[in-house]
């Protein structure tokens, strides 16, 4: 199932053309059983069944999240909540370049 993920997240990555906007070195790694995507070692976004997530400015996370627009973002149904990153639940029903002014926030969080 990662590599699903980790296919997926590299089609979006090239579809909104982020290396344009971001002068980080981005690498897509596999992530349980999603992608991840890292700069200088730290990953500020991933892609997993649960969704897609973003490493975003604590304010930001919580506006989104009271929102409804996110969620708390948790790899496992009983896993500790990953402070810190907003969830967005579904994100193939969002034209992919909804996504592209997260990845470019998320990177500055690195």
């Amino acid at each position: 199932m990662a590599k699903l993920y980790f296919d997926k997240m590299n089609s979006l990555l090239k579809e909104i053309k982020i290396e344009s906007d971001v002068s980080l070195q981005l690498e897509v790694k596999h992530f349980f059983s999603g992608s991840a995507l890292y700069a200088n070692k730290t990953m500020f976004a991933s892609w997993s069944p649960v969704g897609l997530a973003f490493k975003l400015p604590e304010a930001e996370v919580l506006k989104l999240i009271n929102n409804g627009e996110a969620k708390e973002l948790k790899y496992f149904p009983k896993g500790h909540v990953k402070k810190g990153y907003a969830l967005f639940e579904s994100p193939d029903n969002k034209e992919p370049k909804h996504w592209k002014q997260y990845f470019i926030k998320a990177s500055k969080q690195v």
